[in-house]
């Protein structure tokens, strides 16, 4: 009997364990879990925070007994993971307990990441990437009358930290080292759109400006900014980053990048050892080189194929493009892409309000486009760019013309959309 290890117990993790299961139905599977949480969704922890889904609404598979059952696992939760052992595929906990297995699969994620600042002590500030972030961010804006806050990284999910506390009528300041919000996805009009709007709503902006140092008042606390500017507020949420959790593994033994490195079938350099989810690095199709993509929908492919390989199975998942997909204060953003890539810019409707398309097309068709105020519409030229990178193929099929006129793109848009290559 073929015995597994899947240290790590997020998305990449649980969907590892599923495939295993369905790919050997009598191996024996032990998961290594530093909580006793089931697997939860990073992202759906500000809907917590903001009272718009419950806590059980955080853990999309479940309850953990449920899946224990269900899939037949052996979990170990509370014991920290010290090493992995690569060359006799050993984990050893931190209290220097040894299990040994036949294959193993590295699924730790990444944790959210700030570096120190001067005068603000660890515990004083709020973060936003766990369960237990978020249980203290929640329990803190309950139980005090906050009135200015200072959130540090125009993120996605700080964004949303900014969206929740607006909402509670507390004055709340942005700031990011960049000089526009979403720089990494979002093109420079329609940053400075949504820039336009998010201030319209009482966020201030500090953008182009770092926090550097902090005081504390009686108040709260005095934050001083890069540019020199001072930003009062009591509370600091920190939504600046985040770093692997690969320490576990001997980068002598197992390749390590920014994260593990890993091939189509999600095996590391190794013989035995996997990676899947947020701390691996695999192929990005647009730039063609290793990449780490923190996207759900990345972690869940990845978990399925490292399963399946480590089971005897056959699979692989050829990698996935930079992408994101959000709704805050009343509008949607969607970015597809890499937004640095040149090429010719094509515009459909109004910046300002309803359906509004921003179009890059570089010599091989379509490199990125932004979209804002219609998610309906994002599956479909997701798909499309997808078919771009893979087969070069720039024509849209019928169904998929369809769906774009009937939210309101001409055809005359979606023509340039489909670039040089269509009809020469």
């Amino acid at each position: 009997m073929a015995e597994y290890a899947i240290i790590g117990f997020g998305c990449a993790g649980y969907y590892g364990a599923k495939t295993i299961r369905e790919n050997d139905p009598d191996g024996k599977i032990t998961v290594f879990s530093e909580h006793e949480y089931s697997p939860y969704n990073p992202m759906l922890t500000t809907y917590y925070v903001a009272n718009k889904i419950p806590f059980e609404g955080m853990f999309p598979f479940g309850d953990m007994y449920k899946i224990k059952e269900e899939l037949g696992l052996n979990v170990i939760s509370g014991k920290k993971v010290a090493r992995v052992d690569a060359d006799s595929k050993t984990v050893v906990t931190e209290n220097g307990e040894e299990f040994v297995f036949d294959k193993i699969l590295i699924s730790t994620g990444a944790s959210a990441f700030a570096p120190a600042f001067e005068g603000l002590a660890p515990e004083k500030a709020f973060y936003m990437r766990t369960i237990g972030d978020a249980i203290k961010l929640k329990e803190a804006l309950e139980s005090h009358s906050y009135k200015s806050a200072l959130v540090v990284g125009a993120s996605m999910v700080g964004i949303k930290v900014v969206e929740l506390l607006n909402a509670r009528g507390i004055k709340t300041t942005f700031a990011d080292m960049a000089n526009r919000i979403f720089p990494l996805a979002a093109y420079e009009s329609v940053s400075r759109e949504i820039e336009r709007r998010i201030s319209e709503k009482g966020v201030k902006l500090a953008l182009g400006s770092a926090l550097s140092s902090v005081e504390e008042t009686a108040d709260g606390f005095k934050c001083n900014m890069s540019d020199g500017s001072i930003v009062e507020a009591d509370l600091i949420v920190l939504c600046i980053g985040t770093r692997t959790n690969v320490s576990i593994v001997d980068a002598d033994k197992v390749k390590i990048n920014k994260g593990i490195l890993v091939d189509e079938n999600m095996a590391t350099s190794a013989d035995g050892i996997y990676a899947a989810g947020d701390v691996s690095e695999g192929a990005e199709l647009q730039s063609k080189d290793s990449m780490i993509i923190g996207l759900w929908a990345n972690a869940a492919h990845q978990g399925i194929t490292a399963g399946a390989n480590m089971a005897g199975g056959t699979a692989s998942f050829d990698g996935n493009f930079m992408h994101n997909i959000t709704h805050f204060m009343d509008m949607d953003f969607i970015g597809f892409g890499d937004n640095k890539l040149p090429g010719t810019v094509y515009t459909s409707g109004d910046i300002t309000k309803g359906l509004y398309v921003e179009a890059v097309i570089g010599e091989e068709g379509l490199v990125g486009v932004n979209i804002l105020d219609n998610y309906r519409i994002s599956g479909t030229v997701k798909n499309y760019l997808y078919r771009i990178m893979e087969t070069k193929d720039t024509t849209l099929s019928p169904i998929q013309k369809g769906i774009l006129i009937k939210e309101g793109l001409k055809p005359s848009f979606i023509e340039k959309m489909e670039g040089k290559f269509n009809g020469k």
